[in-house]
């Protein structure tokens, strides 16, 4: 009997490590989270000064990606900006990218996008640009992503008060994303589209911008954007524009 007493001591106590060790375990290993296939930011904001001088400016933006666990990855971006001083249009533009990548490697991948434009005071009614090229990921951590591509295909461009320009189109693009600390991001992308029938007929975009994130789901994000079109239609118009933008930022 104390033989029989002894092994049902042993039994017990075995079942209670066993369940000690399970719950030991962090339930994420046990059930882990299905991957994330769609990621969302979407982010506005406004400024307004009065008194010696009334402005008032908007912005608003989207980052969409679709990562299923395949070898595609989708893409598309837009920023919208409007902007007046003492009741005068200063600033109308909307700029959209839509992408899809087809990975061959880890770091490797062929792309197709498409490139939008439309900017009231660079006198662009709108540009369309389609191309396809292949990118790389030169830096790939968890802390720091940096990517270089580049793209050949065509660009249409119709400005205010002329006939629309057809020609072929030659593109780079690159895009870097540092993690600072826990909660603040530093973010830099560039562009530059040249059409082949004249190559100093050249559009180049630089943004540089800092996140830092106020909860799991809200950022507040402070950006510069500087556009530089080379060969402006009408040699009244600027070369170059700079916005300063801050928004409120929600990802998903």
């Amino acid at each position: 009997m104390r033989r029989a007493f002894a092994s049902s001591a042993v039994r017990i106590a075995l079942a209670f490590c066993s369940l000690a060790a399970v719950s030991a375990v962090p339930s994420s290993a046990q059930t882990p989270p299905p991957p994330k296939i769609w990621t969302v930011t979407a982010g506005a904001g406004a400024a307004l000064t009065t008194g010696n001088s009334d402005t008032s400016s908007l912005n608003a933006a989207y980052d969409i990606t679709w990562d299923p666990p395949n070898r595609h990855v989708v893409k598309s971006d837009a920023l919208a900006l409007r902007a007046r001083t003492e009741d005068e249009l200063t600033a109308n533009r909307v700029g959209v990218n839509v992408r899809d990548e087809y990975h061959l490697t880890p770091r490797l991948f062929v792309f197709g996008q498409n490139q939008y434009l439309k900017d009231e005071f660079k006198s662009i009614d709108y540009l369309i640009a389609p191309t396809g090229g292949v990118g790389f990921k030169v830096i790939d951590t968890m802390a720091t992503q940096l990517g270089v591509d580049g793209s050949a295909g065509g660009v249409w461009e119709k400005n205010a008060g002329l006939d629309v320009n057809g020609s072929g189109a030659l593109a780079v693009g690159q895009k870097l994303t540092q993690t600072l600390t826990s909660n603040t991001t530093l973010t830099e992308a560039f562009s530059g589209l040249w059409k082949t029938s004249d190559f100093e007929d050249s559009l180049f975009t630089l943004g540089i911008g800092i996140a830092v994130s106020m909860s799991t789901h809200t950022q507040l994000k402070l950006e510069a954007l500087d556009t530089f079109k080379n060969k402006p239609p009408n040699p009244t118009i600027e070369k170059n524009d700079l916005a300063l933008l801050f928004s409120f930022v929600y990802k998903m």
